[in-house]
């Protein structure tokens, strides 16, 4: 498990004074996947029109280019604002394959200062039941705190 009070801290200082959305979505991506080897996809999908995910700053095997609200894990954090931690996602009715790999996924919802959806932040695992409430209230602090002064 990663020492999320270190993480914090570095995406905090790395990020300081950054605005870009997609800059910070980078950085994010990056530092948190290298931050456990469970990690074996993690990325960003932003909203870039009404209903719909595109692929954004990510590390690890290429991921799906698009991805409606209507479908997958992805889909449903966007279209209930609600994170997903999902330790099977072959149970998960609707789940997309973008990796054959992947085991369990964890998906949160990602918003702006204004608290405008930018999109969700995904990340996959090879292992089943790989990630814990720990991680879904530890990276969903990281983001409200880096993406509150997004443009």
């Amino acid at each position: 498990m990663p020492d999320y009070e270190r993480l914090a801290r570095t995406i905090g200082a790395l990020t300081e004074g950054e605005t870009d959305t997609i800059a910070l979505m980078a950085t994010v991506a990056c530092e948190v996947h290298h931050s456990d080897d469970r990690f074996d996809w993690t990325g960003f999908y932003r909203v870039t029109q009404p209903g719909l995910l595109k692929i954004g700053p990510y590390q690890g095997g290429h991921g799906c280019l698009t991805i409606p609200f209507s479908r997958g894990v992805c889909g449903a954090a966007a279209s209930t604002g609600q994170a997903q931690l999902v330790p099977d996602v072959d149970v998960f009715d609707g789940h997309i394959a973008c990796a054959s790999s992947t085991r369990s996924e964890l998906v949160i919802p990602v918003h702006d200062g204004a608290k405008r959806l930018l999109g969700v932040f995904d990340i996959d695992s090879d292992l089943p039941d790989a990630f814990t409430d720990i991680d879904q209230v530890a990276l969903t602090e990281i983001l409200a705190a880096t993406f509150r002064k997004a443009k």
